[in-house]
């Protein structure tokens, strides 16, 4: 599986941006995709994630601001980020998890769960 993301770019504060990953390869039976996003000097932190069932996961911190979605063909992931802030800013990556253990685990956003990583989408934050 190849996962590619598309979409980035630079926005101005209160501003929205959909960015895309495109999910080449046959998905697994069970399986979490995810969004997750690293700032310079940062952690990487998860922003977004659905599982194989449909069930949608975000972290308390980000509810409400930003939507992950994926389409009937199961081939493109999206994740709509709505008033965007300054500390938003940073390179976003789609990220795949596989098995049964990974759609239980989709909401805990562990980075070090995931075997699978698209290169990265850059988003600036500034007006």
């Amino acid at each position: 599986v190849h996962l590619r993301e598309s979409g980035g770019g630079s926005v101005q504060p209160g501003g929205s941006l959909t960015l895309s990953c495109v999910v080449s390869g046959v998905l697994p039976e069970d399986y979490c995709l995810a969004w997750f996003r690293q700032a310079p000097g940062k952690e990487r932190e998860g922003v977004a994630g659905l599982n194989s069932r449909g069930e949608a996961f975000h972290p308390d911190s980000l509810k409400g601001r930003f939507a992950i979605s994926q389409d009937n063909a199961k081939s493109t992931l999206a994740l709509r980020a709505n008033n965007l802030e300054p500390g938003d800013a940073a390179t976003y990556y789609c990220a795949l998890d596989v098995g049964l253990r990974a759609r239980l685990r989709c909401g805990r956003f562990r980075a070090i769960d995931y075997s699978y990583w698209g290169q990265g989408a850059q988003v600036a934050v500034s007006s």
